[in-house]
């Protein structure tokens, strides 16, 4: 139980990859908050996490987020972990793209980040060690074609954990950024449809067009995310900061 005395707060906690992330950190000790849009998702999530706060949240406006925060310190004390695992992936060409597509994009993947941070920041910063880790991509390293807005957005979001990092790097915060690749969450399957109808490829080859850009041949499971983040939470990863790192079965950057 390494993270026994930790308050870890999750975005985006009611599937994929923040629900792995909530079950990861609380098996290690940590008491959790998940935060989302779904209160029917959390809950169902926390009903399997002993004594699971839940905050139903927009975590792109900043008054929820504070409310969520909030309702987190009321359960479980001062956040010290915040997970930023909130996202969307949106697919189009870039000529096709609106700028209510580009805005709902940075909202969700960079600006929810923004607003978590500072939300968070008091309580990290009065901790004898906080974390931040953000679940951002390998499209926050790299660029892939016809996800412009979604690639912008994962830059900023691993822009911001840099900056804070040395911000915040002779205080006991550490910032991270996790980068699965291509990850076997409900994301993907969106993504196989969007390809389906696209190209009339079948369900299997779209997945299998996904799981090339992985050297492994494969897709990401949402545990191996999850024990990267877990990993970044532990006390002796207090010199690991500004890092994004690739959970991408050594796809190059």
């Amino acid at each position: 139980m390494r993270l026994g005395s930790h308050h870890a707060l999750v975005t985006g906690g009611g599937s994929g990859i923040g629900a792995t992330v909530a079950r990861a950190l609380a098996a290690e000790g940590a008491s959790v908050t998940i935060v989302g849009r779904r209160r029917e998702a959390l809950e169902s999530v926390a009903d399997g996490i002993a004594g699971a706060a839940v905050a139903v949240a927009d975590v792109t406006d900043r008054a929820a987020v504070d409310a969520a925060f909030d309702t987190a310190r009321a359960a479980h004390g001062p956040v010290t972990i915040l997970v930023n695992n909130a996202g969307v992936a949106p697919s189009a060409p870039f000529a096709r793209t609106t700028i209510d597509q580009w805005r709902a994009a940075m909202a969700i993947n960079a600006d929810a980040v923004f607003h978590c941070c500072q939300a968070a920041l008091p309580d990290l910063r009065a901790a004898p060690a906080g974390r931040i880790v953000t679940i951002a991509s390998t499209a926050g390293l790299k660029g892939y074609a016809y996800t412009a807005a979604y690639v912008a957005s994962k830059h900023a979001a691993i822009g911001l954990t840099r900056a804070l990092a040395i911000e915040l790097a002779q205080t006991g915060v550490t910032v991270n950024a996790v980068c699965p690749g291509f990850t076997d969450t409900q994301i993907v399957d969106d993504a196989v449809e969007n390809i389906r109808a696209r190209t009339g490829r079948t369900p299997r080859e779209a997945r299998e067009e996904l799981a090339r850009f992985n050297p492994q041949r494969r897709l990401v499971a949402p545990e191996e995310v999850a024990e990267a983040v877990v990993w970044l939470c532990m006390p002796g990863s207090a010199a690991i900061t500004g890092q994004a790192i690739a959970v991408a079965g050594g796809e190059v950057m």
